[in-house]
């Protein structure tokens, strides 16, 4: 959905480095040609929309990058996305306009899915292949050794986050340290590997072996920590070299369209690629109001349903609920058995 917003500037900066004013009394030397005065850039007409898109991001951009440039082609004036993916990094990235951004929290919190490769034999300070070289070992292992060391990562495991991460020690990111060359101390920190299947081996370089993978993670898993602390078992050491997340959450890549597709298509084909805000909370039970109970509810008040009311929700626990007036999305409400529904989210309705 998209509304008109009050007008804001691009992002880029305006050039304003002639003054209109100053032409009327020009100290210029005779002869030199005057500059013209220079009109200020077009403001973009920046606008509401409410939606999700689901990007395919690219190898190159960063999340953000490729955030502000789907942000552009809808010109949005407010949008977030999903979770980051490194630059090196490929795949599902969600990305919310306006009231969908409410929501985005549930995303970060979410299981993730990926498709990664790691090489064998090599690490690097990052553990990916951005990094510098720091150590070489051989590889003498089967194709046994290496399915056995990825079956011991399943379930809970203890994992040290990268110090090339944006994690922040006293204000700054991780990041910024491990650039100066100082290493801390991080605390371990307990993630779970739900499913990791081994997608195949190339050993086309016979001393590099490539190892292809699939895993399930909860929120907070580092794909190239695991890439190292699975190569660290196999006594080799290993870096990770591709990185593609394939689902968040109910979210599939199958669903996605590329940035590249997005940029270059007309505008009536890239709505059809903005579903609804409601895509964010598929997982959350659905119970609609009436009219009364939906104006109480928008107001932020706290209801206690009736048992018609409380009808749809019979089978619910307490937790979450997504709540609809006819076919219009309210918000999120927290749900207490047997019948009281407390507002936590709300959506709000489009200008008039």
């Amino acid at each position: 959905m998209k509304t008109a917003m009050p007008s804001r500037p691009d992002t880029e900066p305006v050039n304003d480095l002639v003054n209109p004013a100053s032409q009327t009394t020009s100290s210029r030397p005779a002869g030199r040609s005057r500059r013209s005065a220079q009109a200020p850039r077009a403001r973009r007409p920046w606008l509401r929309v409410d939606g999700v898109l689901l990007l395919d991001k690219p190898v190159g951009p960063s999340s953000n990058d490729a955030l502000q440039r789907a942000r552009r082609v809808f010109s949005a004036a407010s949008a977030g996305h999903g979770g980051t993916l490194d630059p090196m990094a490929s795949g599902l990235l969600p990305i919310a306009f306006g009231e969908a951004t409410k929501f985005l929290h549930d995303l970060l919190d979410a299981d993730k899915t990926y498709e990664a490769t790691m090489c064998l034999g090599v690490c690097t300070d990052s553990g990916d292949a951005q990094g510098v070289v720091v150590s070489e070992r051989a590889v003498d292992v089967s194709d046994a050794d290496i399915a056995a060391a990825c079956a011991a990562f399943l379930g809970e495991i203890d994992q040290i986050p990268p110090m090339h991460s944006a994690l922040k020690r006293d204000g700054r990111p991780l990041y910024e340290y491990a650039r100066e060359g100082i290493v801390l101390d991080r605390p371990a920190r307990r993630v779970r590997v739900h499913a990791l299947d081994l997608i195949g081996i190339d050993r086309s370089d016979a001393s590099r072996p490539q190892v292809s993978i699939r895993t399930q993670v909860s929120k907070g898993t580092y794909i190239r920590t695991l890439a190292q602390d699975i190569g660290e078992r196999l006594g080799c050491g290993a870096h990770l070299i591709a990185l593609r997340r394939t689902q968040v959450a109910s979210l599939s890549i199958s669903d996605a369209v590329s940035l590249e597709a997005l940029e270059a298509a007309e505008p009536v084909q890239r709505d059809q690629w903005l579903g609804p805000t409601d895509r964010l909370l598929a997982s959350l039970p659905r119970i609609a109001l009436n009219d009364l109970l939906a104006h109480r509810f928008i107001q932020g008040q706290r209801l206690v349903l009736d048992t018609v009311a409380r009808a749809p929700l019979q089978q619910a626990q307490a937790g979450p609920v997504r709540v609809y007036c006819g076919e219009r999305l309210l918000g999120v409400a927290g749900f207490e058995p047997p019948g009281l529904l407390a507002p936590r989210r709300l959506i709000a309705p489009p200008p008039t």
